[in-house]
């Protein structure tokens, strides 16, 4: 499908605007096929409407699409997932809110949010809350949302549980301690060379250093021989065979992405015998009206400061024109959020 082909038909009369052109998969991170293009705003369609994009998440997941990493993206598209904006046409009484959004099809199977304008379904529509900025609201939806809903297909932490966290600083690792604290469960962190949490938490956390520690045995001690009742893995096989033994009975392990993709030995005398649980997260099955309804449920937290953005500093909003160096930035592992400032 074309990428000028979007929900909705085109207001010729309105001024055009640019977006993120992608006509096909790139095999180097420093020859991303690119481009700038002019777009015109777009009109909604029955039960649609239109959103100006002002400010748009650039996730790892957006460079991965690009770099041919997802079997079902298709190409030319405009790029994209997160975003922040105001509705400039639809139903009457939608006009001008400022909305937030995300969805596992912008981007990949549909044109996505690194442009001027995006045409959702009113189903979609989720309104920033008003105590987070535009900027930091762009910078929302993958993290929170993945984080969320590993969660939630582990039956959310309940009040006094723990939760084993392995990439605790990155920003999935940021979301789900963010979630699980206000939970009331008790948090514990895994990084490589360090011992510090660098995100905001409801309660104390512990950070386990891998590469000074034995990570089962200190989970162990922390827990007085329980274990995690929840492991939140976002990094796959290294973390595999170090998470099944740090899990408390009856626990469960959640999985996002697999950094290495190697095989890793299953053992299921060990998985049965100790009630254990696996659960896969894939956001990309998750479309702009499912990812508004974990946005709503997420809100009341960002209203009360319970849960907090990431912070945006002014150096990483980057303008379209220099979409390469922020998703260069953000291929090279970032440990700041970085953000597309659309337009104005």
């Amino acid at each position: 499908m074309p990428a000028q082909q979007v929900r909705g038909k085109f207001d010729n009369n309105k001024k055009e605007m640019k977006a993120i052109k992608v006509n096909n998969v790139s095999n180097d991170i420093n020859a991303l096929d690119m481009h700038i293009e002019e777009i015109q705003q777009p009109i909604a369609g029955k039960d649609e409407c239109v959103v100006k994009i002002l400010y748009s998440g650039v996730n790892p997941s957006d460079v991965g699409a690009v770099l041919g990493k997802f079997p079902k993206a298709t190409w030319p598209r405009y790029t994209g997932r997160d975003y922040a904006g105001v509705i400039v046409d639809g139903p009457q009484e939608l006009l001008g809110k400022e909305v937030w959004g995300t969805g596992g099809e912008l981007g990949i199977r549909t044109n996505g949010s690194h442009a001027a304008f995006l045409v959702i379904p009113v189903l979609a529509v989720s309104e920033k809350p008003a105590t987070i900025t535009l900027p930091e609201a762009a910078g929302i939806g993958v993290p929170f949302i993945t984080a969320y809903e590993g969660l939630r297909r582990a039956g959310l932490p309940k009040r006094g549980q723990w939760v084993l966290i392995f990439g605790i600083n990155g920003k999935v690792g940021q979301a789900a301690t963010q979630i699980a604290t206000r939970l009331g469960a008790k948090v514990m962190g895994v990084e490589h060379g360090s011992n510090h949490y660098r995100g905001h938490a409801n309660s104390s956390t512990v950070v386990i250093n891998s590469s000074e520690s034995n990570v089962a045995e200190a989970v162990m001690e922390i827990t007085g021989g329980h274990g995690a009742d929840i492991v939140y893995n976002t990094v796959g096989s290294p973390c595999f065979e170090d998470a099944n033994h740090a899990m408390a009975h009856g626990g469960t392990q959640i999985f996002i992405s697999d950094r290495l993709q190697k095989e890793v030995p299953f053992n299921i005398f060990y998985f049965y015998r100790h009630q254990h649980n696996f659960v896969g997260i894939d956001t990309q099955e998750l479309d702009v009206v499912d990812c508004a309804g974990i946005l709503d449920e997420l809100k009341p937290g960002f209203l009360d400061g319970t849960l907090v953005p990431f912070r945006v500093k002014n150096e990483h909003i980057y303008p379209l024109e220099r979409a390469r160096d922020a998703y260069l930035q953000t291929y090279t592992g970032s440990k700041d959020k970085i953000i597309l400032k659309i337009q104005d």
